[in-house]
């Protein structure tokens, strides 16, 4: 889905909403919007209308996975809502949220195979648990209940990542989040290939002017690695 307009689209929705509280495309569509607009309020502030975008939109995702259960957008809205939300907030609610997040994105693959919203949560799932510190991982495995940290792996993250960018090469934020990966393995030739394609694509979503200016300071900052 590309919006521009979020305001207009999050009314259409709305309206939508207001005419079957339970449409499963309504909720699902009014969902992403939200977190598209709440994403381009940084993570790292404080911020209460943010907090209750992303609050408002997993309430709709939740709606639309009871709607249709069987739909794999309402799964990927769901996964990306908790996980949206998850960035907030503290390191015991992010670990609790972690299981529902992969256990949604799971479900959307399973639906659809080609969902390629689905394989990038997955993707950045095992990249965010690998990149935290072996001591935070034990800890949250031995006294969080996290067991689930454990079947995380660089491995994943790469095939995973690099399965959303070949079901849609034409996506900024599949290949910026590729090429972070790459540069997490040291694999820099690699994460260089990936931004000099972020480099050559046009701007689809409401994000992509971020996602290009953060792939030129990435590019930049691993110009001379090896």
């Amino acid at each position: 889905m590309q919006v521009h307009d979020l305001p207009t689209a999050l009314a259409h929705y709305d309206a939508a909403l207001a005419l079957d509280s339970l449409s499963y495309e309504a909720s699902w569509r009014a969902a992403i919007a939200l977190l598209d607009e709440g994403a381009q309020i940084p993570d790292t502030a404080k911020s209460a209308r943010r907090d209750t975008l992303y609050a408002r939109a997993e309430r709709l995702a939740r709606r639309a996975v009871v709607a249709d259960s069987m739909g794999a957008d309402g799964h990927f809205a769901l996964a990306a809502a908790v996980g949206r939300a998850a960035l907030t907030m503290g390191q015991r609610e992010r670990i609790r949220r972690a299981k529902i997040i992969r256990d949604e994105a799971q479900r959307a693959v399973a639906l659809d195979p080609r969902h390629d919203g689905a394989w990038h949560i997955l993707g950045r799932w095992n990249a965010e648990i690998m990149r935290l510190s072996g001591l935070s991982r034990f800890l949250a495995k031995k006294f969080l209940g996290a067991g689930i940290f454990g079947q995380a792996s660089w491995e994943a993250a790469v095939s995973d990542m690099q399965r959303a960018v070949a079901l849609d090469p034409g996506r900024l934020y599949h290949r910026l989040e590729l090429a972070e990966i790459y540069v997490d393995r040291k694999r820099y030739a690699d994460a260089r290939s990936e931004l000099a394609e972020v480099a050559g694509l046009p701007d689809r979503e409401i994000m992509d002017s971020l996602y290009r200016r953060e792939a030129e300071e990435l590019a930049a900052k691993i110009a001379d690695k090896q």
